[in-house]
Parts: C-alpha cells; sequence; structure tokens
C-alpha cells in the first residue's frame, strides 16, 4: 500500500470512527426552583429513564423573562438546595449556566451557548404542560427547536397541544408547586414529603420564605 493509500485509509477510518461515536442524549429541565421539591425531581428522574437519557441537567434560571416580575430568592441559596435535592442520583447534575451569565435567562439564548459547547450532545429540553400553550410567545422559537427536542410532561388541568414538535412523556401527576410550598412554610404548616428532606432542614435552618 502507497503512502497515498494509507493516508486515504487512515482519513476514512477517521470519518467511520466519527459518525458512529455514540452521541450524549442530555435532558434540560430549567426553572427557578424556588425551592426545588419532589414534583421536579420526579419528572427529571422519569424523563431520564422513559427516553433512555444519559443525564438530566436542572438549569436554575437567574431571572425567568416569561414570568411576571417577583423577588427570587439569592442565586446561591437555590443552588444549595439544588445540589441537596439531586444528592445521591447520578443520573441528575446541576447546569449553572445561566446563573453565571445573570440577566434575564432567554432559552435560545442559553442552548444556543450549550449546543456549540458540546456538538456531541442532543439536548431534550423539558417543560411542563402549563408552558406548551406559550412556546409561540417564546423568544427565538422556530430557531430553539431547531437546536433541542422539546420534552412535554403532563400536568394537571392542562392540555398539551401545540404546532412545535413535542415529545410526550407521561410521568406521575403531582399538583406541588414552589408557590405552594413558600406559602406553607410562611404560614406555618409542613412541608415534610413536598420536598426532599435535606432541602425542608435547609429551609428551616436558613429561615427561608418566613415572609413569603
Amino acid at each position: 500500500m502507497g503512502a497515498r493509500d494509507q493516508s486515504a485509509g487512515l482519513a476514512l477510518a477517521s470519518q467511520l470512527e466519527e459518525r458512529t461515536k455514540k452521541r450524549r442524549r442530555v435532558g434540560i429541565l430549567g426553572g427557578s426552583f424556588n425551592p426545588i421539591h419532589q414534583g421536579h425531581l420526579i419528572i427529571a428522574d422519569q424523563v431520564y429513564d422513559k427516553l433512555c437519557l444519559d443525564q438530566v441537567y436542572l438549569m436554575p434560571n437567574y431571572q425567568a423573562p416569561h414570568v411576571d416580575p417577583k423577588a427570587f430568592l439569592d442565586a446561591d441559596k437555590r443552588l444549595a438546595m439544588l445540589e441537596l435535592g439531586i444528592a445521591g442520583n447520578e443520573h441528575l447534575a446541576i447546569e449553572s449556566l445561566e446563573l453565571e451569565r445573570k440577566g434575564k435567562s432567554y432559552s435560545f439564548d442559553t442552548m444556543d451557548i450549550l449546543t456549540k459547547l458540546n456538538p456531541d450532545t442532543d439536548y431534550y429540553f423539558i417543560i411542563g404542560a402549563d408552558m406548551v400553550e406559550y412556546l409561540p410567545t417564546w423568544y427565538r422559537i422556530d430557531d430553539l427547536v431547531e437546536m433541542v427536542q422539546f420534552v412535554g410532561v403532563k400536568r394537571p388541568g392542562y392540555q398539551l397541544e401545540t404546532d412545535y414538535p413535542v415529545l410526550y412523556v407521561d410521568v406521575p401527576e403531582m399538583a406541588i408547586s414552589s408557590t405552594q410550598i413558600r406559602q406553607a412554610v410562611s404560614q406555618g404548616h409542613s412541608i415534610r414529603y413536598l420536598v426532599p428532606e435535606a432541602v425542608r432542614h435547609y429551609i428551616e435552618e436558613e429561615g427561608l420564605y418566613l415572609d413569603a
């Protein structure tokens, strides 16, 4: 075999290796996580399992652009609760890019960065049924749907209908919200079993949400 043939053979082998290299399948579950609760964790774990993903990242936003302005808990405290909440589950991790960038967190901008940093990864962007109908209002949604596969999960009282490509996943329905938890704490009610026990202790020790 001549040098030219050998070089061509090596180039072909390299191309074949690139084509057969396994792409990572990663879920992204965004939100304020103010605080993280069992509903978040069930969604992340169920989507991981049913879509056979490599991992699911919980991605706290710094300031969500699609909701009414409200005072978010300090990012470091929300991040601490996330770390406590996912402890012990190797399939879950945290993506802190939006906290690091600060400002309003537009999903397009974030996923544009992530897809460029990780070209070997296919992203599955997880949203609740309550967000499906608002997809047409998302910033640069037509570009975003080219970057990620949206995954819609059921939520009591909402219909999963949209013209955008959404992959639907059934998960156990749990009517738990962070708002509900903050209100319960401020009113002196129990949040046991609504949040991971380590998160509940953190909320108590830090005196969070007492004036929610």
